[in-house]
């Protein structure tokens, strides 16, 4: 196989990463612009790796992409903190998973279904925010009242 086919799957998911990394990094999160990338890209570049390392074999590449579900998962739980106002990152550790399940879809050359998904992502991320917002749900919602009458 010719090398540059890998290019327009490496392409995306740093597009991909890059979109949903933007959004966190306006919102002032800790994973924002370039830790979404590197999750896009680390993930994609892996899929890759297993699709061409097991070709004949299909067990082999669900055998690497358990593992990025797996290592991604104890990153984003690096993520959460509890703390006496309650649990934080949640939606962090979230974005990260699905950040890399993106990167694996452009690895994997299912680029509707990683296009699909990071705007389904950023509607998720802006329009809910925003919904959250409006209806009074949110990390406050409460607690600081709760706290402070106590």
């Amino acid at each position: 196989m010719d090398w540059t086919s890998d290019i327009v799957p490496v392409l995306l998911a740093v597009g991909c990463g890059a979109v949903i990394g933007f959004e966190r990094q306006l919102k002032h999160k800790p994973a924002g612009l370039r830790t979404n990338i590197l999750i896009c890209l680390g993930a994609a570049v892996f899929t890759i790796i297993s699709r061409e390392m097991a070709s004949g074999s299909q067990d082999s590449i669900t055998r690497i992409a358990a593992q990025i579900v797996t290592g991604v998962g104890f990153l984003g739980a690096g993520a959460v903190i509890q703390d006496r106002g309650g649990i934080h990152g949640l939606t962090t550790a979230a974005t990260i998973w699905l950040v890399a399940s993106i990167g694996m879809a452009c690895g994997a050359r299912f680029y509707y279904l990683a296009i699909t998904t990071t705007v389904l992502a950023i509607l998720v991320l802006v329009g809910l925010w925003q919904v959250d917002k409006y209806i009074g749900v949110g990390r406050d919602n409460g607690r600081k009242k709760e706290i402070n009458n106590q």
